[in-house]
């Protein structure tokens, strides 16, 4: 998603709706080129102002009335969070020194885990749930 807007219902409705990244206009076009790279590598590309409000509004979310308990290993656990916070599968890779391959494994665990298929529902999933 690339926009203007930066408020949080149209940050939250964007993510729920399958947006794999959101950058605002105003970004620099060679971030805007790193930011398609890191989508084909499987990462979700922030703008920093919107990732702040993105790991706010996760942690104000407390109050949320998603109460599931989902069987997730720590290591699950620890990649989920890498999503959240934007990652790609590469820099996941790299920061749990672990292969792409190794990854990938354990990002299908979850989305099985989770009855999710895009990443962007895995996200939301694990926001509204506070999983991570």
């Amino acid at each position: 998603m690339e926009t203007i807007f930066e408020d949080n219902n149209k940050i939250f409705d964007s993510i729920c709706n399958g947006a794999e990244g959101y950058i605002l206009k105003n970004t620099a076009p060679v971030l805007i080129l790193s930011a398609i790279k890191e989508i084909y590598e499987g990462g979700a590309p922030m703008t920093p102002s919107v990732a702040s409000k993105v790991l706010k509004m996760f942690k104000k979310n407390s109050s949320s009335n998603v109460n599931e308990t989902i069987d997730l290993t720590e290591r699950e656990k620890e990649i989920l969070k890498s999503l959240v916070e934007g990652m790609s599968y590469k820099m996941i890779a790299a920061t749990c020194f672990i292969s792409i391959d190794t990854v990938s494994g354990h990002i299908k665990n979850i989305y099985k885990k989770l009855q999710v298929h895009p990443k962007s529902e895995a996200v939301v999933k694990a926001i509204k749930g506070r999983m991570v």
